[in-house]
This record gives C-alpha cells, sequence and structure tokens, in this order.
C-alpha cells in the first residue's frame, strides 16, 4: 500500500498524540500514553473510522509504529548498569514476574477471560506497563481492545501505587535515611515507568534524599523492562507451536513470520548502546532517541483508542480488573517478603 493511503491516519494518531506528550508531562502518575488512549476513545464514540481513508494510516500506527517505539526503547538500556543493579534486585524480580504470571494464568481459567487480555495485563503487571504490552500485543496477536482493556487496567493500579505506596513504606518502616530500600520496592512492585518515577520522587521529596530513590528504581525499573526479551520469545514459541497444530488449516505458516524479529532489534539497540557508553560516549546521546520511543508508544495508543469500543470496554471490563488487582497484590506482598529475607528492609 502506498504511503499516500496511511498518511492520513498517521497524521490524526500524530495530532492526537502532541498534546497528549505534553500532558502526560504535566500529569506523570497518568502519563501520555494513557491520556492519548482516552483522547481516542472518546473521538471513537462520535466517529468510526472503519472503511475511511484514515483507516490503513491507523492500523499501521497502532501496529508498526508500535514496534518501531519497543525498538528504540532498547536505546535507553545499559546493559553493564542494569547488570550491576540486577545483580541486587535480580532474585525480587524473577519472583515476582513469576508470580504475576501465574496468577495471571490462573485466573484466565477459573474467570474464562480471554487468553491475549489475561496475557497482556499479567506481562504489564509483571514487567513494565505500557512498554510491556506494546511488545507482547503484536507477538500474540492481540486486538485493539484487548490492548487497550490491559493498558486500562494497568493505568488504574499505577495510579494506586503512586498514591499510596510512599504512606506504605512509611507504615512498614523502611530505611528513611537512603532510598535504596523503598527504591527497589518501588522499581519491582510499580508496574509503569511513568508511575516508578512518580512513587520514588515521593519519597525523596518525603525524607530529603535528592534522587537516591529514584536513580535506584528506574535503574530497577530498567533490568525488569529487559525481561519483555525472553517473555515474548517464550510466548512467540507457544504461538508457533499452536500454528503449526493447525498447520493444514493455515497454509504457508512461517515461524520466521510468528518470530517477533523486532525484539531481536531492540537487543541490538542495547548492544550498541552498551557499547557506546563503554567507549567514553555520553549516555546523554541517546536521550532523543528514549524519548522519540515514548512518543511512538503515545502515537501507537492514540491509534489503539480510535479504534476500541469504550461501551464494550466497560461492560467487560470487571474480570480483566480482577485479574489486574491480584496481580499487583501478589507482586507487592511478594517483593516486600523478599526485601526481608534479604535483609533490604
Amino acid at each position: 500500500m502506498k504511503i499516500k493511503d496511511k498518511l492520513l491516519g498517521f497524521l490524526i494518531c500524530l495530532v492526537i498524540s502532541i498534546p497528549s506528550w505534553f500532558l502526560g508531562k504535566e500529569f506523570p502518575i497518568i502519563g501520555g500514553a494513557v491520556i492519548a488512549i482516552l483522547i481516542g476513545m472518546v473521538i471513537a464514540l462520535f466517529w468510526d473510522n472503519k472503511g475511511t481513508k484514515a483507516q490503513e494510516g491507523i492500523k499501521f500506527t497502532s501496529k508498526y509504529i508500535l514496534q518501531l517505539a519497543v525498538v528504540l526503547l532498547g536505546f535507553g538500556m545499559d546493559l553493564g548498569v542494569v547488570v550491576k543493579t540486577g545483580k541486587q534486585s535480580f532474585p525480587i524480580i524473577i519472583c515476582t514476574i513469576s508470580t504475576s504470571l501465574l496468577i495471571a494464568f490462573i485466573l484466565h481459567k477459573a474467570l474464562k477471560v480471554k487468553g491475549n487480555t489475561a496475557t497482556l495485563v499479567g506481562v504489564g503487571s509483571s514487567i513494565c506497563g505500557g512498554s510491556a504490552i506494546a511488545a507482547t500485543a503484536p507477538v500474540v496477536d492481540a486486538k485493539e481492545e484487548e490492548v487497550a482493556q490491559a493498558i486500562s487496567v494497568i493505568f488504574f493500579f499505577n495510579v494506586l501505587a503512586a498514591l499510596f505506596f510512599p504512606t506504605l513504606g512509611k507504615l512498614i518502616g523502611f530505611d528513611t535515611g537512603s532510598g535504596e530500600a523503598f527504591g527497589i520496592f518501588a522499581g519491582t512492585a510499580v508496574n509503569d515507568t511513568s508511575s516508578v518515577t512518580a512513587t520514588a520522587s515521593t519519597w525523596d521529596s518525603m525524607w530529603n534524599l535528592g534522587s537516591q530513590t529514584l536513580d535506584k528504581a528506574v535503574t530497577v525499573k530498567l533490568t525488569r523492562t529487559l525481561m519483555i526479551i525472553p517473555i515474548t520469545l517464550v510466548l512467540s514459541i507457544i504461538r508457533a507451536k499452536k500454528a503449526k497444530k493447525n498447520s493444514e488449516q493455515t497454509n504457508g505458516f512461517s515461524l520466521k513470520r510468528a518470530f517477533p524479529m523486532f525484539i531481536l532489534y531492540f537487543v541490538l539497540a542495547s548492544i550498541i548502546t552498551t557499547l557506546a557508553i563503554h567507549f567514553g560516549v555520553s549516555a546523554n546521546v541517546f536521550a532523543p532517541l528514549k524519548d522519540l520511543s515514548k512518543f511512538c508508544i503515545i502515537m501507537a495508543m492514540a491509534a489503539i483508542g480510535l479504534n476500541s469500543n469504550v461501551v464494550k470496554l466497560v461492560k467487560t471490563g470487571g474480570k480483566p480488573l480482577i485479574i489486574g488487582a491480584s496481580c499487583w497484590i501478589g507482586i507487592t506482598a511478594v517483593s516486600l517478603l523478599l526485601q526481608n529475607l534479604l535483609g533490604l528492609i
């Protein structure tokens, strides 16, 4: 399809994403991605883009701009720093991710929730919110409505975490003279990067710690983000096996097509950043690419919002919320328990 056939839909998503980006800066607890998807949903109530000239461009943005965002996200990864911090937080990260995915799987079966929705909520809760959902959605062929549902659930518990976790930390008795322990907690128990930042910054402000908590939380969060790689690879293998079983009905199935190549580009971007920093290049050089990644996610969320049926989302939102709540509580409990066992609290 020619570029001009996609241009109108692409531009509509771009127009939505620009104010969403700036509003996200003003309201970091909510974030630009959530604002964009909400604007798209509201527009979709009054305008059905199906069958219009904008349809192909919106579909292109929701799929390929989303994949581009994940690749660009890799330029924010200095693997050396991540490994250094990961030695301390890795056991907690692995256990919280395993807990969330197990809970999502059990409740998917028990509540009879669609597999893609449960997977996206479980992965989004355990790894890094919107970025993990962005990486996982193309791998499992998730529909726009399923992505919107998962983003909405993650957003709800992000807000709760940012509002209540600093108070919870004080009640539990986290060290207020250092941001290390609470930083690890925020980095492992809060879903999305924007809310991790908001939660950690609040703790720094409460106890005049400068940016100690924020620096620790963000680095732990980067370590969690790397878990996108094995999770998406496992999901792609599962999907490939299912497709093989139905190979007679799905002629021409290709493992290469099922394999998430953009994840390999994500890894390559991370390696490029790591090598460049190792040879003396400032990490600030890659800052524009990280910002572009965030903007691309906002654009993709605008497209997904435009293709979402908000009435249907509200009607079917109860069970995914139960999964999200269960994952959130499970992750929080496991993070606190392991930090206590490791002597970090």
